[in-house]
């Protein structure tokens, strides 16, 4: 048996697989996500798991999980992004998700989730934003947390993505040193990641996942935002994958 967990993202779409061979893997999602379904399933069945066959379970999660037109089942992302991370992390835990277009804040509790937040109405807490900045100055995002770990922090109090960027744009018209303005950036995710947060009661371990998840530089700065220990995550941008492939083994042992 083959236990496939798709996690089609809004920047990326991750793809974990347990059972009798055990593989992960990440494609961008690009503009279709009905393309990037497909090419899932062909790589996929290039690795011999047929999602045709009796033999395979599908759970299908995330922003664009309905375009999984072969998944047995379609289940939400709070609910896989909770069971991955109760993997990673135990029965009682705080998974924090920093996506491309939005952030989670999950409260696992007794393996159950107790409460969760989102912010999906605006990027700038997001992935999103960063590889807006990123843009802006020239680099990857990789460089610009590189570029952040070198320099001093220049202030970016802007809450829209917009506004910030005209910030950024008057720091580079300014003159400021660009490792100065990738700190800015960085920590302006971090403190709008923690602002979030911080509006629940966090359990002890918090964890965590998402793109930005095994940023230990991330991870420092937002564990001093909290007041609390962030701990990154390995394979943390495949929490909702991974909660995905577990729920489909989980269901078929039903």
């Amino acid at each position: 048996m083959y236990y496939v967990g798709i996690d089609i993202g809004s920047t990326a779409s991750k793809t974990a697989v347990r059972g009798d061979k055990e593989l992960m893997f990440v494609l961008p999602t690009g503009w279709s996500s009905k393309e990037t379904t497909m090419t899932i399933r062909e790589k996929l069945l290039a690795e011999g798991i047929d999602t045709a066959s009796e033999d395979v379970r599908v759970v299908a999660t995330g922003y664009g999980r309905i375009a999984v037109d072969f998944a047995d089942h379609v289940i939400t992302e709070i609910t896989c992004h909770a069971r991955g991370g109760r993997e990673m992390a135990g029965d009682d835990c705080t998974i924090i998700d920093v996506g491309g277009q939005d952030t989670k804040v999950i409260l696992v509790s007794g393996g159950m989730v107790q409460d969760f937040l989102m912010n999906d109405k605006c990027s700038a807490g997001t992935g999103k934003f960063l590889e807006i900045m990123a843009n802006r100055l020239g680099v990857t995002i990789q460089e610009l947390f590189d570029m952040a770990g070198t320099g001093d922090v220049l202030s970016i109090s802007s809450l829209c993505t917009v506004f910030a960027e005209s910030e950024v744009i008057n720091y580079i018209g300014e003159g400021k040193k660009r490792e100065d303005i990738a700190a800015g950036v960085v920590d302006s995710v971090a403190a709008k990641v923690a602002q979030l947060a911080g509006r629940k009661n966090l359990s002890e371990r918090i964890i965590l996942t998402g793109g930005l998840s095994n940023s230990a530089y991330f991870t420092e700065i937002l564990s001093r935002k909290l007041g609390k220990k962030v701990e990154p995550t390995a394979d943390g941008r495949f929490a909702g994958a991974i909660g995905a492939a577990l729920l489909a083994e989980e269901k078929k042992k039903r």
